[in-house]
């Protein structure tokens, strides 16, 4: 089969499975209860959760980053693989080639356009992760979104020491505490993340961990994470948020898919504490070692808290339509297949707002 004819096979085959994994029918499990009072907080307005049950929510992508962040990226991820002994020749000396074409992070009908293909793959909702530091243009998302009609959710928050603002290292917690919840009232945002480390966490992102909890105790806001390769701070991570004051139910640990061990034994910890885990990185090459791993979590009864999305910056539906039928091929049914596309995510951001709403 010709590479044309095996695309056109593959998009046929997705385009089934996005039908099927995200449209209720009869055979479904009964839709997810959600507390009195629980929103979905977008750019735009406050959404009942039941208003975004007609497609999939992607917890983890990006409408814009600086020009210079792969590059920083990359640089701060040599520097990790230096200082954990990998040889020279096992780190990354350049970030990876543009892909081609023009770059819509650059061209706001261009992304609208992105976004809106995404809806046509069957994507209903979608979370904005980038933040400040990173190089975010929080006008330019909002100016996409607006155009395309998608909702959005923006993340609010720190990323990681790399890419931390100068006054962060200087700040205390309380000061920190208070710049997360200016932001999340000013943009506003529906989510606190994504909040990293790289991958030993350091003493400044452990205070901007606990800055996170005390902000997220004044919001109610749910936090999603950044956890380096291989993941060894997912653990480390919860406890942080824990000891902070966050419920396990409000967090999602990112980046899971990194850490390719067959037992999930990380995986299955924080499941069985209450938290998502986070495979966002799909729809993509890296794709086939981690259908096992969420097979694996299906397979222990842990399909609950399952998040897929594809930390991507353009092909946004790509985690529907090349990760799902990939999970549908080996054994996930269509029922665990909307749960985790359709019903968790929006768990996971449904929240009971403790501040009123500011738009601008």
């Amino acid at each position: 089969m010709d590479t044309l004819n095996r695309r056109k096979a593959l998009q046929f085959v997705a385009a089934a499975a996005v039908v099927a994994a995200t449209r209720p029918t009869r055979a479904l499990a009964q839709a997810p209860a959600f507390p009195k009072g629980a929103v979905i907080r977008t750019l735009f307005r406050d959404y009942a959760p039941e208003e975004l049950a007609g497609g999939a929510t992607l917890f983890h992508e990006h409408l814009s980053l600086g020009t210079d962040f792969n590059e920083r990226f990359r640089a701060a991820s040599a520097a990790v693989l230096a200082a954990n002994g990998a040889a020279a020749t096992e780190r990354p000396l350049a970030p990876p080639p543009p892909l081609p074409g023009p770059d819509p992070m650059r061209d706001v009908k261009l992304m609208a356009e992105e976004l809106r293909s995404a809806q046509r793959d069957g994507v209903a909702c979608l979370v904005d992760a980038g933040l400040e530091g990173a190089g975010v243009d929080l006008a330019f998302i909002r100016q996409a979104a607006k155009l395309a009609g998608l909702p959005v959710v923006k993340g609010a928050g720190f990323y990681a020491q790399p890419f931390y603002p100068q006054a962060i290292a200087r700040a205390s917690e309380e000061q920190l505490a208070a710049m997360l919840i200016r932001q999340a009232d000013e943009y506003p945002a529906g989510a606190f993340g994504e909040i990293g480390s790289w991958d030993e966490i350091s003493a400044v992102e452990r205070k901007v961990f606990r800055a996170v909890g005390r902000a997220h105790q004044a919001t109610n806001l749910p936090v999603f994470t950044h956890t380096g390769v291989p993941g060894k701070s997912a653990i480390e991570q919860l406890d942080i948020l824990e000891d902070a004051g966050v419920d396990p139910k409000r967090v999602a640990i990112g980046h899971l898919g990194n850490l390719t061990d067959p037992a999930v034994y990380v995986h299955k910890q924080l499941c069985r504490r209450g938290a998502y885990v986070g495979f966002d990185r799909q729809g993509g090459g890296n794709d086939a070692p981690v259908v096992p791993l969420v097979m694996a979590l299906i397979e222990a009864g842990l399909a609950d808290h399952v998040l897929i999305s594809g930390d991507a910056s353009r092909g946004y539906g790509r985690a529907v339509t090349n990760f799902l039928p990939k999970l549908k091929a080996a054994g996930a049914s269509d029922a665990i297949l909307h749960k985790i596309m359709v019903d968790n995510p929006r768990r996971f951001l449904a929240f009971v707002p403790k501040r009123p709403r500011r738009d601008a």
